[in-house]
């Protein structure tokens, strides 16, 4: 007698685990953690909401800090929030520590332009020829 084609005792099939699916699902979600960690900014400033551009660039943040500038125009020194005065003394400081450092903007979307052309302006009469602008990727 034949048993319903199953392999198993009384013509049932046993369940099986197929791997290789299994496999490239998981290399799929490695990928997707990979690329989205490397796409992430890493600098020390207060969160603020970058301005997109098509041509960001992740930029190497060793030797540098990192001047945010909220929506409200709030001055931040990494993660510090920081007077108009703070900010020039800690500029000047900044400069006698590090004659090369390179100077991060963080500035809001939201933010007045003005703002942010002050700090890069304070930073080049500081002395800094190193002052970026952060952006984030459209």
């Amino acid at each position: 007698m034949h048993g319903g084609g199953g392999s198993g005792p009384g013509g049932v099939k046993r369940a099986r685990i197929e791997i290789i699916p299994l496999i490239d699902v998981v290399f799929f979600l490695l990928a997707t953690f990979v690329l989205f960690t490397l796409s992430l900014n890493k600098t020390d400033g207060v969160t603020v909401l970058l301005p997109a551009v098509e041509t960001s660039v992740i930029r190497d943040t060793a030797g540098t800090v990192t001047i945010s500038v909220t929506d409200e125009g709030a001055l931040a020194w990494n993660k510090d929030l920081i007077t108009l005065d703070e900010f020039l003394q800690r500029l000047q400081q900044f400069r006698r520590d590090n004659p090369d450092g390179r100077i991060l903007i963080n500035g809001d979307e939201r933010a007045f332009f003005a703002q942010a052309i002050y700090v890069f302006d304070e930073a080049r009469k500081a002395g800094f020829t190193k002052v970026f602008i952060e952006t984030r990727t459209k």
